[in-house]
């Protein structure tokens, strides 16, 4: 149980409007600590809503999440914040940075509203985890004057300053060249490998996905291939 970071069982999810549709059936998956997994399927699988349902962002569903062997199903609006806060770092197809803003302010925000460390402390964390992706000599410059790789990195630097339990993305290459999802890819595995982080992509990218340590096959909002 333990090692179990994230766990759902019998999710089932449907849309309303304009008629009732059900887009998640059944999902019953188990995410080790450290395991790298990748999600694919054809476009509108459901394997996005799955994703949104797994980060706490969506609650309207059928069946129970645990994340790091807590119960997160039924919590309060403010207590999943808190929660995805704390043990969910998002990387996005669209980085999402704030283009005014420096590379360190970007990487800090999260870790300022989380509130556990004083500002000081989390400008160091932030400049670290710049430096551990190699983009350190890119901190004082403005995020609108970087290319979409560095982007990235910056965004996966942000996705890790409360050191979160789960990385989840969102296509996370879905816009970068073969040379910055090489880039991305190595990032993603080292922090599976050397920082025992849990990584949960979903991604259309099939080389990607076989390079990860586990592929989920999706399907007409069922899992039809679990990847053990």
């Amino acid at each position: 149980m333990e090692n179990i970071a994230l766990r759902t069982q019998n999710v089932a999810k449907y849309f309303h409007d304009p008629v009732t549709m059900q887009v998640l059936k059944n999902i019953n998956l188990e995410v080790k600590k450290g395991e790298f997994v990748s999600i694919v399927g054809k476009s509108g699988c459901g394997k996005s809503t799955l994703l949104y349902v797994l980060s706490t962002m969506d609650t309207d569903y059928e069946g129970t999440l645990d994340i790091n062997g807590r119960k997160v199903t039924g919590l309060s609006l403010n207590e999943l914040a808190a929660i995805r806060n704390e043990s969910i770092g998002f990387v996005f197809q669209f980085h999402y940075l704030l283009p005014d803003f420096t590379c360190l302010k970007n990487v800090m925000i999260p870790g300022l509203r989380l509130g556990k460390y004083a500002a000081k402390e989390v400008e160091e964390r932030a400049y670290e985890k710049l430096k551990m992706f190699g983009v350190e000599d890119l901190a004082l410059k403005r995020a609108n004057r970087l290319s979409g790789g560095q982007q990235q990195r910056v965004a996966i630097a942000r996705a890790l300053i409360n050191d979160p339990a789960i990385i989840m993305g969102d296509e996370p290459t879905g816009n970068l060249d073969s040379k910055n999802t090489g880039i991305v890819f190595d990032l993603f595995q080292r922090l599976s490998k050397e920082y025992n982080q849990t990584l949960i992509t979903v991604t259309h990218d099939e080389d990607f996905a076989k390079k990860s340590d586990r592929i989920v096959e999706m399907a007409d909002g069922e899992i039809t291939n679990h990847g053990h």
